[in-house]
């Protein structure tokens, strides 16, 4: 992971967790690691919730990087229908 916001999102450490690191300063937009990330990262593992506090906390939805490229492909190769939606 690139992160601890990452590492949160992918080792699924539940909304409230991700909010707390957000709230004490970790950086949404912050990349590197294999998802590039925490938006991606998020997007692919399915976790509706956690992608609708990182977009409120203004995450780059057109942020390039990691296995995916960007969030959009992250979901669609995660194959949930509903986050690519969003």
């Amino acid at each position: 992971y690139g992160n601890a916001l990452q590492a949160a999102v992918c080792g699924g450490a539940g909304k409230d967790i991700v909010k707390l690191l957000l709230d004490k300063g970790a950086g949404v937009n912050v990349r590197g690691g294999y998802y590039g990330n925490a938006l991606q990262a998020a997007s692919h593992g399915g976790n509706k919730d956690i992608v609708e506090l990182l977009l409120d906390k203004r995450a780059n939805v057109n942020a390039q990087g990691g296995e995916y490229g960007n969030a959009l492909q992250a979901a669609s190769y995660g194959g949930d229908k509903d986050i690519v939606e969003l």
